[in-house]
């Protein structure tokens, strides 16, 4: 069955600059100058594939518009808010922990927060069904007062505060499937039981010492927050069982009125980041799991926000099946890469993965019925 999907994407995004250096480190001693991880080929590439399969002529297009200072302030501290102005201006800078600023950097990531609004906006007034969002520069990683991880403003946690101050919405879900932790959005909801965040990440990987399964909330909002850390290696199969475990009885007790997906698709086993082994199918499976989520709860009302991704090879692959998989359309488009995969084990599920996610499981199990 093909949806109405809604595609958002400016290209602003593509010219955020992060300079150069070797994966993230700024080039000088012994690094050679080199190009920096969270640059624009791995978004620009998923774009270029959109087009050049023809599924891009089956999305209906949405153009964002800036976050004003209050959407922002709905999460980030002001003074915060003004140090990225202020780094924009000088044209250079680090507004936190390898979370680089260049020149107009903050008009780029108030209209990639504001395109995380518009495409929420979109979905709940029935413009379009569902909703990709190429945003950039990400912002899971991003606190209410530090920038981390190449991240700036949260693009996801302002969506959801938006979407809860000014639509009404009482119940959101946020997964976030990105290989690395997404502490930034974790934080923003740590005691609110109206916003339920789940990470399936790499365990320990960025940042380190954030994303235990012990992590839960406080107050009221213990047990709204999942954390389901994962050992390197984990394909397919161990997202889905992990989903299957947790996140789907979860979402059936908590039943939310919008699903919001922290789109990286740096857990892909060609990452130069991290260690996991999910292939483009392996992204079409996790997305048709979230869709029937929402599907079940709220009328299949699902935005997707692009976030991390580093090979600039695979992740058209992998987020062009994400789309195809949200609107229903098959293109000709094969995953070129299958046939390298087929002798690794995407899809065995091991008995190490079992015990992470068993483990997160009976912690969980203390507030809902799993």
């Amino acid at each position: 069955m093909t949806r109405k999907t809604g595609f958002l994407c400016d290209e602003s995004y593509f010219w955020h600059n992060t300079g150069n250096g070797a994966l993230f480190m700024p080039p000088g001693g012994w690094i050679e100058s080199d190009v920096h991880s969270e640059n624009p080929d791995t978004k620009r590439r998923f774009k270029n594939l959109l087009e050049r399969s023809g599924l891009m002529d089956h999305l209906t297009q949405i153009k964002p518009r800036p976050a004003t200072l209050d959407d922002i302030q709905l999460y980030h501290d002001y003074e915060y808010i003004e140090r990225i102005r202020e780094l924009s201006e000088i044209g250079y800078g680090d507004a936190g922990e390898n979370a680089l600023v260049g020149k107009d950097s903050y008009g780029i990531a108030k209209l990639s927060a504001g395109g995380a609004i518009t495409a929420v906006k979109a979905v709940m007034n029935d413009e379009v069904d569902n909703a990709y969002a190429l945003t950039r520069p990400p912002g899971h990683h991003a606190e209410a007062d530090l920038g981390m991880g190449f991240c700036l403003f949260n693009n996801v946690a302002i969506a959801a505060k938006y979407a809860r101050k000014h639509l009404g919405l009482e119940r959101i879900l946020i997964l976030d499937w990105d290989v690395h932790h997404g502490n930034g959005t974790e934080s923003a909801f740590y005691d609110d039981p109206n916003v339920m965040f789940i990470s399936l990440h790499q365990d320990r990987n960025y940042p380190p010492e954030r994303g235990s399964a012990e992590h839960t909330g406080t107050g009221a909002g213990s047990g709204f927050n999942i954390n389901i850390p994962l050992p390197a290696g984990t394909g397919n199969a161990g997202y889905l069982h992990a989903m299957k475990e947790i996140v789907k009885p979860v979402a059936d007790q908590f039943k939310p009125e919008l699903v919001l997906i922290s789109a990286g698709q740096d857990p892909s086993m060609f990452d130069p980041l991290a260690r996991m082994m999910v292939s483009a199918e392996g992204f079409k499976h996790m997305t048709r799991f979230m869709m029937n989520i929402a599907n079940k709860h709220c009328e299949g009302k699902f935005v997707a926000c692009h976030e991390g991704g580093y090979s600039s090879a695979y992740v058209p692959f992998c987020s062009h099946a994400i789309v195809e998989e949200m609107s229903g359309v098959k293109t000709e488009v094969e995953d070129p890469f299958a046939q390298a995969l087929h002798t690794l084990p995407t899809d065995e599920l091991y008995s190490t993965q079992k015990e992470y996610i068993n483990k997160a499981k009976e912690i969980q199990s203390k507030y809902w019925n799993l």
